[in-house]
């Protein structure tokens, strides 16, 4: 036997691993791609509507935001749900199942404040990992298209507009609460302030909102006297561009009507201009 009998079995053997090669390659990468496909995040586009945020007990999630943010977590959250925010992300994981239940989480900038509603169900051993969660914002030119004529009609609100539209959110029953577009309520926190000179009466913050470059805030003042008092918006401390009591006369201590409200619009947020 001479070396050509060799020749063609090395040769096909050559030509069989260079097509089994050639096979494998592509089914590789085609897996490459399906898994990248998969850990891409889920993006969403702000656009003011409540972003559904569903988690998998045990299982982290990551929502990745603009910029830094800050998380609002209700009270009756914290058992069930651990969150962490660091440089824009939102590290979130259930410790049990709950309910969904809507959470505000706060540009630390001058963003926006995003609404999601998370909730959060039991791990099964079918159950695939979700991917994280990429929040855009809309580019000006989408944005502005669709929200020029709101956000004009927002700026050109007046102070009565603005302080009917407070008073409205408080005291209207709810069917006749207003929708008010390019209204976002701001977070105030409910704790008594000296905001009436003279100590007579309790004043404690309970809603805000904010339009354009204005805010209005709502202050709830009880007397704390056992005297009527007549209430003046010379006797308030702090920067108001307009100030309008609910009822400017309160009875002693202890009556019905010994508490009001007073709607103070700003061009600053309250604590702020206080």
């Amino acid at each position: 036997m001479n070396v050509t009998d060799y020749y063609v079995p090395v040769k096909w053997i050559a030509l069989l691993w260079s097509c089994f090669l050639g096979l494998c390659f592509p089914l590789v990468s085609f897996a490459q791609v399906d898994d990248a496909a998969s850990n891409s995040p889920e993006r969403i586009v702000w656009n003011k509507a409540p972003i559904a945020i569903p988690l998998v007990v045990s299982e982290e999630r990551l929502v990745h935001f603009p910029d830094s943010v800050s998380i609002g977590l209700p009270q009756s959250l914290t058992p069930f749900l651990r969150s962490q925010s660091i440089n824009g992300t939102l590290y979130l994981l259930a410790r049990q199942p709950f309910e969904t239940t809507r959470v505000m989480v706060r540009s630390e900038t001058d963003g926006p404040i995003y609404v999601l509603d998370i909730s959060a169900s039991p791990s099964g051993s079918d159950s695939r990992s979700l991917p994280d969660v990429r929040i855009l914002l809309e580019s000006p030119q989408d944005a502005g298209a669709a929200e020029s004529t709101s956000d004009n009609r927002s700026l050109s609100l007046g102070y009565a507009t603005l302080t009917r539209y407070a008073a409205q959110q408080l005291y209207a029953p709810t069917r006749l609460i207003p929708h008010q577009s390019g209204v976002v309520a701001m977070p105030v926190n409910a704790e008594p302030v000296d905001l009436v000179h003279g100590a007579k009466v309790e004043a404690v913050p309970v809603a805000a909102w904010k339009v354009g470059l204005k805010y209005v805030t709502a202050v709830k003042l009880t007397n704390r006297t056992q005297r009527p008092l007549v209430l003046d918006p010379r006797e308030l401390r702090g920067s108001w561009l307009a100030a309008t009591f609910q009822h400017n006369r309160l009875l002693p201590a202890g009556n019905a009507a010994d508490t009001t409200a007073v709607y103070l619009v700003s061009d600053r947020p309250f604590d702020v201009a206080l």
